[in-house]
């Protein structure tokens, strides 16, 4: 399959770029700089500028681009880059996609998305059929999701992938986490109610092949694990994990001190749940919040496949 790839320079594309191509894709990955070698073709989102070639030489495209939403502080100036980096992105493709003729359009768009979707679900359990939520983040997705429309109004698939919190020790959620729990410093955010949804980077890299593969679904999946736990049980297993105490705790005003508006996120509660994949039969590697852990700070193998 010839795919094309948006953001495949970030923490969750370097690894899927190369599963993809271990499976014998063709993987051509989209940068804003000029292209330095034959798998790479640049763009400009910015500017709504995308070679209509390169999407039509292409059996799916995925678009995994935008700036890091825990990378910095939630100024307005930050607040911006965040929705821009998105929407811009996700348009461009997007548009492109619809200006080519039926025949020569891409089959399937996998769109980053995020859990973002739900704003604050307390206790309750939502699934891809929950409306969208209030918030900051909840209002990006909103958009970052209408940008795709142009694409699935030509005709191509698009799946939406409303992924939570993937865990590797090299990026996202667990690695600033890591320095501090080795430190035997870990501990819960605020309350430690809130619910993480939380999966195993290798389950991500799988969960989105299979998507890739099943022709028959669209629309929005919760790229999750089975069970989201709370910020106390996740804080509690990583000390366990690394054989360290987790018993200290980080309140909520320190939290607005040091992050700002990203706080109100950080001590969020998101009870996601997998409702489209599960139907669909995909299974995890890594079911339970330890065996992910472990896998994610190297104690175990990954599985193959």
């Amino acid at each position: 399959m010839r795919i094309l790839m948006a953001g495949a320079s970030g923490f969750l594309g370097v690894p899927l770029a190369k599963r993809l191509r271990e499976a014998g894709h063709d993987v051509t990955r989209l940068v804003r700089r000029p292209a330095e070698s034959t798998d790479e073709a640049t763009w400009s989102p910015s500017q709504g500028q995308l070679d209509p070639a390169l999407v039509a030489g292409a059996d799916a495209v995925i678009n995994l681009a935008g700036a890091g939403v825990g990378d910095k502080r939630w100024t307005a100036a930050y607040r911006s880059v965040i929705r821009s980096s998105r929407v811009d992105t996700t348009g461009t493709i997007a548009r492109a996609i619809k200006h080519l003729p039926a025949a020569d359009r891409p089959r399937t768009l996998l769109q980053g998305s995020a859990e973002g979707w739900y704003g604050e679900t307390g206790d309750r359990r939502v699934t891809e059929d929950s409306p969208a939520g209030r918030g900051f983040l909840a209002d990006v997705v909103r958009v970052w999701e209408a940008a795709a429309r142009p694409a699935e109004d030509a005709g191509t698939r698009v799946v939406l992938l409303r992924s939570g919190l993937p865990l590797h020790q090299d990026g996202g959620l667990l690695k600033p986490q890591m320095p501090i729990f080795r430190a035997g410093l870990g501990g819960r955010l605020g309350s430690g109610r809130q619910y993480l949804p939380w999966l195993s980077l290798e389950d991500w890299l799988r969960a989105v092949e299979f998507l890739l593969d099943q022709e028959e679904i669209s629309g929005p999946v919760n790229v999750v694990g089975p069970e989201p736990v709370t910020n106390a049980e996740f804080a509690e297993t990583l000390g366990r994990v690394l054989h360290r105490p987790a018993v200290t705790f980080v309140p909520g005003f320190a939290l607005q001190i040091a992050l700002g508006g990203f706080a109100e996120e950080a001590l969020g509660s998101k009870r996601v749940m997998p409702g489209v994949l599960s139907r669909a039969g995909f299974r995890w590697n890594h079911p339970t919040l330890e065996s992910a852990l472990r896998v994610a700070v190297g104690q175990t193998p990954s599985a193959a496949s």
